[in-house]
């Protein structure tokens, strides 16, 4: 089955989610956010630590549910006597649930500022590596 990938994530959150958490998450990182953003809730998406050019068949994740899906920006203001800057992060929030661990069998659309897409497969516990 056809997933939007989520690549890069943290270990601590991929082992969060393998203990069948539901995690909320905050995406920053342009290739991520651009993923999530194309989700929506009840869809399922491909969850892995590796990182985008290093993803390939046989990388190893977790397939979770997306509970809810928020964008948020957030303004920061500094300013002393000499200057004032004002910035704006936008990112996205994702409430996650894990649902089961995945192989990759091949990637299906991987560039920059597109939503990365795989072709995974349900590992039974048994065969997952």
């Amino acid at each position: 089955m056809e997933y939007i990938a989520l690549t890069g994530i943290s270990e601590r959150v991929i082992s969060e989610l393998r203990n069948h958490h539901p995690l909320t998450i905050e995406v920053r990182s342009p290739n991520n956010f651009f993923a999530a953003y194309k989700t929506n809730v009840g869809d399922l998406i491909f969850i892995t630590h590796v990182s985008p050019d290093d993803l390939h068949g046989g990388t190893m994740g977790i397939v979770a549910k997306v509970l809810k899906h928020q964008v948020i920006t957030h303004r920061v203001v500094q300013s002393n006597d000499i200057y004032y800057e004002e910035r704006e992060m936008t990112m996205l929030r994702i409430q996650l649930e894990p649902r089961f661990i995945a192989r990759v069998r091949r990637v299906s659309f991987n560039q920059i500022c597109k939503a990365a897409k795989v072709d995974a497969e349900e590992m039974p516990f048994f065969n997952a590596r």
